[in-house]
């Protein structure tokens, strides 16, 4: 009995994709359905799923099992088929059997090349090893359909081997990046040997390398020539020139061992070449293709272009040593300041827009070269020139980016010291920091012109960018003060920029004596101006709350400096301030008065010009800042410990007035830094606005160690106060009219309603009194029969006035002395009124509107240690603006702010007037903060931008007026979590 219990005969026929079509038959049934074929056939084959996944198609009534291409070599290699059946194959079937097992060994085996004939169709194949084309020839006819869809169904199953993975993928792609290229001009003109090598696939087994070479004219051979030569690989200096002829055919003398290869190769060599050089490199003779004599142009195509094409098909070339230099080396254009610049010789320097004599140097490769040879050379119009036994290239694109350089200077009529300052601090040539990525790469490739300094500028500008480099001073002999070591140095520093008339910015920190370091530079004016009999006035600006503290300070520290105030309605006309200023050292006047007199002050050349609080100027459009700008003046100080409140723009017009026009316009200087710094927050562009700045200002803070104040510690602490009912209900009706209108209001009109919204919201986290306008007198209308219990009941209407009450009290049983700053007169008037009556002693009060005269008196009050106790004034109530700066109140050593102003940097400099030299006990800050209100986010913001403070910085109330209505309501919202 046989032991089949049937008997199938299997037939296949490839498609040319590599797919096998495969239909069976029976001696009895004719042919097997197609069901019943997958059923049976591929029962152990795991990678169809058993058949199941396999697609039956069907033709004339005949079904087709359709094995994808991947998939038949490796199905018919192992050939597990059930046992109980009788296979029986076609003359088809069986020739495939009988290659399939040879075909896997060669993929496990890795015995397969990319197809060359795919690639020069821009597609990526795969075939066996060309020692397996025997044996396939001799079973299939060339080019035959079987040997098409044999040759696809392998390639098939080489790539699912690679794209199993991510991983397989790429690693072929990393290590044959010419196998995917797109372009294909580097492989063009290889045979199929060729390209292999030449992608990397087979190891060239030559025992030399090809190489091209670019040869220099000399008395041989006047002209340049590229020539062919053989490296051998084993001692690379060994180099041998050979020929090659117009057919294909070398010619030279070589090692004989070396010949079948020169031969096997040299006809694919020219075809190679033919695609990967311009024609006219090749117009030798038929003996010597390569035998041409070339033009300038075209050995400068083949230095910047040909060669780098020569390099990418695989080819080695050898260029002449100096173009690896000058290609290298970016050409640089130097104006190289003369030596006598700077010297006591030489035309001396005073001020930025002082004109320095200098002389252009040219650097290209390795040769430098004076203006007049640059253009000498030029003139020429070759880009390879022979000068001084060197070559030297001259790529015309460069030589446009150097005239344009030189072309900048020569615009400007020459080259400033502000400019050669520049180049010096930015490290000759500007970082492209904040610029598009586009921006920065054409940045990258253009010259960037430098300066090279003369040892005179080399020693001035270490002077000016090195604390240790000053020049020591003698202090002047009759300054009546003793200074500080650091002090010292800042008067020293002052009197080494006058010299060079470039301006400076003294911004230390409130209290380490800004003031006596400017005496002290004025007494060395008028010491300088006694020894030469001549005598120029200075001019110095404050605001009108600090004129009188610098007539004291001035007379106390320089008593025999004349002083002339030039204020109020005393002030003089034209003939008597004339008489009288030539008499002076130096004039005292205020902001406002200068404005009022602009046509008066800059009628004369002040020898020096010097603004206290100089961020009185911090906006530059305005009359003020504008009238301060034009007076003339050999020197110009600011001083100011807050050289930057809010923006950038504010910084630019105290250096614009200081060196105007160092930092540029104002539209430059925002396009330049301020866009890059505020909103992009660039760091480049900040520290290339540093290194500019820093020269010419000088800032010591209280707790730098090189100060050594010994100054006490200040505490700063927070105090949270809840809304009463009244003002929660205020602040809620506030905010709901508010957005109501927000509604209806569009342009200047919505941004005039949220700013004074702002306003009533700040009043009236501080007390309602001040929202609801009823007057001190209505509130307390029965306050001579009921004083206490009338003042009780205004207290009680504000949380933050009970606490602050309570606190105080706490301070006066210690007896200890306190300040408290609000921005808004109502309140401070409040504050004066509920402490004399509940502390039953004088309190002060100074806000804009006190005068000089009793301004300087309440100080001197408040000062006083030797008052009898019922005159002794221990609390200070001060407007933010008007007692913020310039006043020394070190007599207290607790400060309240009552309520928050917008900038930590006002809010510090008003708490220095008691944080300053001469205190001897610890502060305490007190910062009141009204709990859910806007108050509570003013704060959040404050401590978000308090980090930036002492960098470059931006905020101010305008944004608020921007914000969606979403925003803002979120913004105004009282928290209710907190105020119920």
């Amino acid at each position: 009995m046989s032991q089949y219990t049937e008997s199938i005969t299997v037939h296949i026929r490839l498609s040319s994709l590599g797919d096998a079509l495969i239909y069976g038959t029976t001696p009895t049934l004719g042919y097997v359905p197609g069901l019943k074929l997958k059923q049976r056939l591929f029962a152990w084959h795991e990678a169809s799923f058993y058949g199941t996944e396999l697609v039956v198609q069907t033709s004339q009534d005949i079904d087709l099992v359709v094995l994808p291409s991947e998939q038949v070599i490796p199905f018919f290699a192992a050939c597990k088929l059930l046992q109980h059946i009788e296979w029986n194959w076609s003359e088809e079937a069986a020739q495939l059997l009988q290659l399939a097992p040879t075909l896997m060994a060669n993929l496990e085996e890795r015995n397969y090349l990319p197809s060359y004939s795919a690639y020069r169709a821009h597609t990526l194949a795969w075939t066996w090893d060309h020692s397996q084309e025997q044996e396939l020839v001799e079973i299939f006819e060339p080019e035959s359909d079987e040997l098409i869809g044999l040759k696809a169904a392998f390639s098939d199953l080489v790539k699912q081997q690679y794209y199993a993975t991510d991983t397989s993928i790429a690693d072929l792609q990393r290590e044959y990046p010419l196998l995917f290229a797109d372009n294909h001009t580097a492989t063009a003109g290889l045979d199929e040997q060729g390209w292999l090598m030449a992608i990397g696939w087979k190891a060239d087994l030559a025992p030399f390398r090809p190489l091209l070479q670019l040869v220099e004219p000399d008395d041989h051979i006047p002209a340049w020539q590229i020539k062919l030569l053989l490296q051998d690989k084993l001692d690379q200096t060994i180099l041998i020139p050979i020929r090659l002829a117009e057919d294909g055919q070398a010619f030279g003398t070589w090692p004989s061992t070396w010949s079948q290869h020169v031969h096997e190769r040299a006809n694919s060599w020219l075809e190679h070449l033919r695609t990967s050089l311009p024609a006219e490199l090749l117009s030798g003779d038929k003996e010597n293709v390569l035998n041409a004599d070339l033009s300038d142009q075209a050995v400068w195509q083949f230095l910047t272009i040909d060669s780098l094409h020569l390099l990418e098909a695989g080819w080695q070339v050898l260029l002449p040593a100096w173009w690896e230099a000058a290609s290298r080396k970016k050409p640089r254009v130097r104006a190289q300041v003369r030596s006598e610049v700077g010297s006591s010789k030489g035309k001396s320097l005073f001020g930025l827009d002082s004109i320095v004599d200098f002389d252009w140097r040219i650097s290209i490769g390795e040769m430098d070269l004076s203006e007049a040879e640059f253009r000498e050379l030029v003139a020429r119009n070759e880009r390879l020139v022979h000068f001084r036994g060197q070559w030297i290239p001259l790529d015309p694109v460069l030589l446009g980016q150097i005239r344009k350089a030189m072309a900048g200077v020569d615009n400007m009529e020459g080259l400033s010291f502000q400019d050669v300052l520049q180049l010096h601090l930015l490290g000759n040539g500007e970082s492209s920091g904040g610029a598009s990525p586009a921006v920065q790469e054409e940045n990258a490739n253009q010259i960037q012109l430098e300066v090279e300094l003369n040892s005179h500028l080399i020693q001035l500008m270490r002077q000016i960018t090195q604390q240790k480099e000053w020049p020591q001073l003698d202090v002047p002999a009759e300054l009546k003060a003793e200074l500080r070591s650091y002090q010292r140095d800042g008067f020293a520093w002052l009197t080494f920029l006058r010299r060079f008339g470039l301006g400076a910015c003294l911004a230390d920190d409130m209290g380490l004596g800004k003031t006596i370091q400017y005496i002290s530079y004025l007494m060395h004016i008028k010491e300088a101006a006694e020894e030469s009999g001549t005598n120029f006035p200075s001019l110095l600006i404050c605001p009108t709350s600090v004129l009188g503290n610098w007539q004291k300070e001035l007379s106390r520290f320089a008593p025999s400096l004349k002083i002339m105030l030039h204020y109020g309605s005393k002030r003089m006309n034209d003939e008597a301030f004339y008489e009288e200023v030539i008499q002076a050292d130096i004039v005292l006047t205020s902001y406002a008065t200068a404005t009022l007199d602009e046509e008066l002050l800059k009628r004369y050349t002040w020898t020096s010009i010097c603004l206290d609080e100089a961020q009185n100027i911090k906006n530059a459009q305005t009359k003020q800042s504008s009238a301060v700008r034009s007076f003339p003046a050999n020197h110009r100080i600011a001083l100011t410990g807050t050289p930057i409140e809010n923006r950038l723009s504010e910084l630019w017009s105290i250096y614009d007035f200081i060196n105007p026009g160092y930092l540029g316009t104002m539209r430059g200087f925002n396009a330049r830094f301020a866009n890059a710094i505020e909103k992009e927050h660039n760091e480049e562009r900040t520290q290339d606005l540093q290194k500019l700045v820093k020269p010419f200002m000088l800032r010591r803070k209280k707790k730098d160690p090189a100060i050594q104040l010994d100054l006490p510690d200040k505490n700063e602490m927070k105090t949270y106060v809840h809304l009463t009912a009244e003002q929660g209900t205020l602040y809620d009706q506030t905010v709901t009219e508010l957005m109501q209108r927000m509604a209806k209001l569009e342009g200047i009109e919505r941004k005039g309603a949220i700013l004074a919204a702002l306003t009533q919201l700040k009043q009236l986290c501080d007390h309602p009194l001040l929202l609801t306008k009823e007057s001190f007198s209505e509130v307390t209308s029965d306050a001579t029969a009921h004083p206490d219990r009338d003042m009780t009941v205004l207290i009680n209407r504000s949380s933050k006035l009970e606490r602050l009450l309570d606190m105080i009290k706490e301070i006066r049983e210690e007896n200890e002395r306190c300040l408290i700053f609000t921005q808004y007169i109502g309140m401070g008037e409040i504050l004066q009124r509920v402490l004399q009556q509940e502390l039953q002693e004088p309190i002060l009060y100074l806000n804009g509107s006190t005068s000089k005269t009793a301004r300087d008196r309440m100080i001197e009050q408040f000062q006083s240690q030797t008052l009898p106790p019922a005159e002794q004034p221990n609390v200070f109530i001060l407007s933010i603006k008007a007692g913020g700066v310039g006043l020394n109140l070190t007599a207290a050593n607790h400060v309240f702010h009552y309520d928050r102003w917008w900038n930590p940097a006002v809010e510090n400099q008003a708490t220095d007037r008691a944080y300053r030299m001469g205190q001897t006990k610890d502060v305490q800050v007190h910062k009141f903060i009204s709990i859910g209100t806007l108050e509570e986010r003013i704060d959040e913001m404050l401590e978000a931008k308090q980090q930036l403070s002492d960098n470059v910085i931006t905020s101010s109330e305008a944004w608020i007026t921007e914000l969606s209505n979403d925003a803002l309501k979120d913004l105004f919202t009282l928290r209710r979590d907190w105020n119920g």
